[in-house]
């Protein structure tokens, strides 16, 4: 049941992916845990216009997000915002997060983070505040697998902090 309602929001995300203006704040964010690589690798999904708001709004105000000739500031921006946007805290610990890059499917920016040196998790915490300070109605989906364990959940402004437990 779990999959069937995971595939329906990644179907409607994709969906919404192909309008040009849209009512969803919406952004995804899969975080699985490789233990042969020792690492915890983040992939996170969001709508380029809205991304490009809240960095015009913090940043830059003339700031374009675009596939071609783009100005290099922008990986900057996005890394600056992310990690200030996005806590994860393994084994009670917080953990530095490296942004790895970024490309594009259609209306979506797909960014790629790292944690690296993850020997065992035995409690997984995250925070996710990315479009808050923009959309009063956004939404943050995170996906998880870890420790061969599938969990998802729904980070809303009130409520903002997720937290699995493997002990």
């Amino acid at each position: 049941m779990k999959i069937i309602k995971i595939s329906l929001l990644v179907i409607a995300l994709s969906l919404f992916a192909f309008t040009t203006i849209h009512k969803y704040y919406v952004s995804v964010t899969q975080i699985e845990y490789v233990k042969e690589k020792e690492s915890v690798q983040i992939i996170s999904r969001i709508f380029i216009d809205d991304l490009e708001d809240v960095l015009q709004l913090r940043y830059k105000e003339d700031l374009i997000i675009k596939k071609e000739n783009e100005a290099p500031e922008v990986n900057l921006f996005i890394e600056k915002y992310l990690k200030g946007k996005l806590t994860i805290i393994i084994n009670g610990e917080e953990k530095p997060i490296n942004f790895l890059g970024k490309e594009f499917d259609n209306d979506i920016v797909i960014c790629y983070l790292e944690i690296e040196d993850i020997k065992e998790i035995k409690t997984f915490e995250i925070q996710n505040l990315v479009l808050f300070d923009l959309y009063a109605e956004q939404q943050n989906i995170i996906r998880t697998k870890i420790n061969s364990k599938n969990k998802s959940f729904i980070l809303i402004k009130e409520n903002d902090k997720g937290l699995l437990n493997f002990k």
